[in-house]
C-alpha cells in the first residue's frame, strides 16, 4: 500500500519507519524539502535532525505535504494539531478526496507554556473540524493517546495488553485503520463510534501530559476492562 505522512517529527517517523519495514511505500511531507533537510541539530527533545533520521531510512521518500498526500491510498496526519488544517490545506483537498486519513495530531496550545491547554474542547474536536473542512475525506481519529514508539510497538508497555480507541464516521475505513493498528501489534482496539467522540480521546491528553509527568516516562498507556456479568 501507498501511504502518505504529513509531519516529519517523532510521531511521522516513527509511523513512517513501521509502515516501511511492514513493506508499505511511503512518503513523508514536510512545509520545505530544502529547509528540513538542511537542519543539522537535534531538536528540543534531543530527537536526532531528519536528515539524520532520513539517511538511516533510505526507503522512506520525501516531499511536499502535497506530494506525500497525492501519492499516498492512505494518509497519516501526523502534524502538530495547531497546524493541522494548515498542512491539510497545503496538502490539497483534491488529494484527499475520497481516502482514508489517518488523524493523530491533538490540539494542545503551548502559548502559555506546560502544561498545555486544549485549543479546542467539550463541544467540538480537531478531529471533527478536519473532517467538516475536508468532507471527501475519511477521517480516523487514532493512536493520539499514547507516546509515539508505543503507537507502532505496543508490546513496549504490558506485553501489548492495553487499550486503543479509534473514531470515525465510515465503517469501511475504520475497519482499514483496524488492519493497519493490528499490524502494528495492537491487540485492544475499542471503536468509539463517530466522529465526534474524538473529544473524548482528545480532552483525554490533559490527564496524559500529567501521567507522565507523575511517572517520569510517557511509556504507560490506558487498558479498559468490562465487567463481566
Amino acid at each position: 500500500m501507498r501511504v502518505g505522512i504529513l509531519g516529519t517529527g517523532v510521531v511521522g517517523r516513527s509511523i513512517g519507519g513501521k509502515l516501511a519495514a511492514l513493506g508499505h511505500e511511503v512518503t513523508i511531507g514536510t512545509r520545505d524539502v530544502d529547509a528540513l533537510m538542511a537542519r543539522t541539530e537535534t531538536d528540543a527533545r534531543g530527537n536526532e535532525s531528519f536528515a539524520e533520521w532520513k539517511g538511516k531510512n533510505p526507503e522512506v521518500k520525501l516531499g511536499t505535504f502535497a506530494d506525500a498526500a497525492d501519492q499516498g491510498e492512505l494518509v497519516v496526519n501526523a502534524t502538530d494539531g495547531a497546524g493541522s488544517l494548515e498542512a491539510l490545506h497545503s496538502a490539497g483537498e483534491e488529494n484527499l478526496d475520497g481516502k482514508v486519513l489517518i488523524d493523530i495530531s491533538n490540539p494542545l496550545d503551548y502559548s502559555r507554556g506546560m502544561p498545555p491547554s486544549l485549543i479546542v474542547s467539550n463541544t467540538d474536536s480537531l478531529g471533527e473540524q478536519i473532517q467538516r473542512t475536508f468532507p471527501g475525506a475519511k477521517v480516523v481519529k487514532a493512536l493520539n493517546t499514547v507516546t509515539a514508539f508505543v503507537m507502532v510497538d505496543p508490546s513496549l508497555v504490558a506485553g501489548s495488553d492495553h487499550t486503543i480507541f479509534m473514531s470515525g464516521n465510515d465503517s469501511q475505513a475504520k475497519a482499514q485503520v483496524g488492519e493497519v493498528l493490528r499490524s502494528f501489534g495492537w491487540q485492544h482496539i475499542v471503536d468509539l463510534g463517530d466522529i465526534t467522540t474524538a473529544r473524548g480521546v482528545e480532552m483525554y491528553l490533559p490527564l496524559w501530559i500529567r501521567l507522565w509527568r507523575t511517572f517520569g516516562t510517557p511509556m504507560f498507556n490506558i487498558k479498559v476492562v468490562q465487567a463481566q456479568d
